[in-house]
C-alpha cells in the first residue's frame, strides 16, 4: 500500500525526476523567473527553498550540499551572495507561483515560478500599477483630465509612503486590497522600493492619460483621411483622361492594364497583349 509516500511522481524514475527539478531550480536561480507546470512548478519551489536556506547558512557543509544538488556551477556565487543577501532579513516564503491558464494541446496547467523581489517581480508590477490606477480615478473626478495630462500626479511616492505605516484597520487613500499588497511586497525591500514603486506608478498613470488622447488622434486622422478622398472621389480620372502637366500619353491611360509592362516575367514567356502591337515603340509610349 502506498502509505507515507509523499510527492509527485510525474511518471517518472526517481534519478529522472530528481534531475528534471534540479534543473528547474538551476533555470530559476539563474534567471529568477521560470514558467512550467503547476505540478512542477510546486515540487520546484520547495526544492528552490531549501536551496536558498543552504545559502543563507553559508558555511562549509551548506557549500558542498548546494555545489552537488545545482547543474550550474558558476551560479554558486551568486547563491552565497546577491541572494543570500536580498533574503537576509525573510524568515522564509522566497519563491512565489502565479496561475498562468493552462498549455495548448494537451491543457496542462501552466504557471509561472519566480524568486520573490526580484528584478522583474510579478506582484510589485501589479501592485505599483493599481496604486498608479486608484489614485489617477480619484484625481479625474477632481480636476480636469486636460491638466492631470500636464501635470500628472506628483504625489504619487507620498502616498505610498504613508499607506506603508497605515493599520490594516486604518482609512487611507488606496482599497483595503491594494494597501495590504503595498505593505507586503515592501517589508522586505531595500530602501530604494518607494522610489521604484513610483517611478512605475507614475508611467502606468502616464500610459492611462495618453491612451484616449492616441485613440482620438487615430480616429482623427482616419476622418481626415476620409474627408480627403471624398473630396478627390468627383475628380477622379477615367480611362483615357490626364491632367496638365502629366508625363504619361493620354493613349498609355486609355490603355489601362494593358498598356503595363510585366518586366518581371522571363523574356521568352511574355503575356499577350490583346489589340496591341508588341513592337518597342507602342511600349515607348
Amino acid at each position: 500500500m502506498k502509505h507515507g509516500v509523499a510527492f509527485r511522481k510525474f511518471s517518472r524514475t526517481s534519478s529522472h525526476r530528481m534531475l528534471m527539478l534540479r534543473n528547474l531550480v538551476t533555470s530559476l536561480v539563474q534567471h529568477e523567473q521560470i514558467k512550467t507546470t503547476l505540478p512542477k512548478a510546486k515540487d520546484a519551489a520547495r526544492l528552490a527553498e531549501k536551496l536558498i536556506t543552504l545559502g543563507k547558512k553559508g558555511d562549509i557543509p551548506a557549500f558542498r550540499r548546494a555545489t552537488g544538488f545545482l547543474l550550474d556551477q558558476s551560479l554558486i556565487p551568486k547563491l552565497f551572495t546577491e541572494l543570500a543577501q536580498r533574503y537576509s532579513q525573510r524568515p522564509g516564503g522566497y519563491t512565489r507561483i502565479h496561475k498562468f491558464g493552462n498549455r495548448p494541446g494537451d491543457n496542462a496547467p501552466h504557471a509561472i515560478l519566480e524568486l520573490v523581489d526580484n528584478p522583474r517581480d510579478l506582484r510589485f508590477q501589479m501592485t505599483a500599477r493599481a496604486v498608479g490606477w486608484e489614485l489617477l480615478g480619484k484625481k479625474v473626478g477632481q480636476v480636469d483630465p486636460k491638466s492631470l495630462v500636464a501635470t500628472g500626479i506628483p504625489e504619487v511616492g507620498e502616498v505610498i509612503q504613508k499607506e506603508k505605516t497605515v493599520s490594516p484597520e486604518g482609512r487611507g487613500e488606496l482599497r483595503t486590497v491594494t494597501r495590504r499588497n503595498l505593505q507586503k511586497v515592501l517589508k522586505y525591500r531595500g530602501k530604494d522600493a518607494v522610489e521604484e514603486m513610483s517611478k512605475i506608478a507614475e508611467d502606468h498613470v502616464d500610459t492611462l492619460l495618453a491612451q484616449p488622447l492616441a485613440l482620438k488622434e487615430i480616429a482623427a486622422a482616419k476622418q481626415e483621411k476620409k474627408d480627403k478622398a471624398a473630396a478627390f472621389a468627383g475628380i477622379r480620372l477615367k480611362a483615357g483622361q490626364t491632367l496638365p502637366g502629366g508625363v504619361r500619353s493620354t493613349l498609355h491611360l486609355a490603355q489601362g492594364a494593358l498598356g503595363r509592362d510585366n518586366s518581371g516575367r522571363w523574356s521568352w514567356l511574355p503575356r499577350r497583349k490583346l489589340g496591341v502591337d508588341k513592337s518597342a515603340v507602342w511600349n515607348e509610349l
